[in-house]
């Protein structure tokens, strides 16, 4: 890091090109997103370890996603929300450095904590008088820990083919962040090795857990339709649609965006897909699973009854 920080220092985060009253509306409105996101996702981390109901590996797994949600936002908003208010105010090589490996470990580590997800439903409707045996407390922490340990060891890769590269300038980064295949462009060097790297990991945590997760919905659709109560179908269809929903909205955006074509562009098209992807899929999951999910309204209702008596 020593050998790059002599030729670059520090580096300005171009952001959105717009006026200065346009970039204040979306300073009052992306802040307020960002507060909807931790309120949202702290209500949902809360209801879970409050509420002795929600306590099974469902609401383990979706606990553990609140808390990636929170963190992915914050590892790119707040610099995002600086980058309004003062957008020449530049951001040293350390800074943007961790906030790439910050922003690829959550990113990685959601990518597969969805997958894990998937898994317990699939288990719960397809394998349900197994599902106590197979979903055992010590296989939901193992679970939930290996998206953790190998979404980081992934972004330290990055990292690792990051930091040899010289950067000589220019030093501004055509993004709200520090992007990786943004970063990427400004280094004074070849970078297809560290692109080939990029690309590899997004087939590995994007294209394999989607065709993963498509495969075990295929088999619970299946199973769901040889229900024969209504009741227990609806209430299957109830708890797998909220997922499909998070699902949707994070591995479309994700694999459009890195798996594509022309994957290493940073159009403002997909800086703005970008955006979405960052600040509004952590904001919507809560209400997805809140909005979609009986227990948790339950559980709600419960802790507000409680508050008031």
């Amino acid at each position: 890091m020593e050998g790059n920080q002599t030729s670059v220092t520090e580096f300005i985060l171009l952001g959105f090109p717009l006026n200065t009253r346009i970039q204040m509306l979306l300073f009052g409105l992306f802040s307020l997103f960002y507060v909807l996101t931790l309120l949202g996702n702290g209500v949902i981390l809360g209801l879970i370890s409050l509420d002795s109901r929600l306590h099974t590996p469902m609401y383990f797994f979706l606990s553990h996603l609140a808390i990636v949600d929170m963190a992915y936002a914050c590892s790119t908003v707040p610099q995002m929300l600086v980058n309004l208010l003062s957008p020449a105010k530049p951001i040293s090589f350390a800074g943007c450095i961790t906030q790439t490996f910050l922003f690829l470990s959550f990113a990685h580590t959601e990518c597969l904590l969805l997958l894990v997800m998937s898994y317990d439903r699939y288990v719960a409707i397809c394998h349900p008088l197994r599902y106590s045996v197979i979903m055992s407390w010590r296989v939901c922490f193992t679970l939930a820990v290996i998206p953790w340990v190998f979404g980081v060891l992934l972004a330290l890769t990055h990292l690792v083919l990051l930091l040899p590269l010289p950067f000589c300038g220019p030093h501004q980064v055509n993004h709200f962040f520090c992007e990786i295949i943004a970063v990427l462009k400004l280094a004074c060097a070849d970078t297809h090795i560290n692109e080939t790297m990029v690309l590899a990991g997004a087939v590995s945590v994007l294209v394999g857990p989607f065709s993963s997760i498509v495969v075990s919905y295929i088999h619970i659709l299946c199973a769901i339709l040889k229900i024969r109560s209504g009741e227990g179908r609806q209430k299957a269809f109830s708890t797998c649609s909220s997922h499909l929903c998070v699902f949707g909205l994070f591995y479309g955006t994700a694999i459009i965006m890195y798996v594509g074509p022309r994957y290493g562009d940073s159009k403002e098209g997909k800086k703005y897909l970008l955006l979405f992807h960052s600040l509004f899929n952590p904001m919507l999951n809560p209400l997805i699973y809140s909005l979609r999910n009986k227990e948790v309204k339950a559980a709600l209702k419960r802790m507000l009854d409680k508050e008031r008596s």
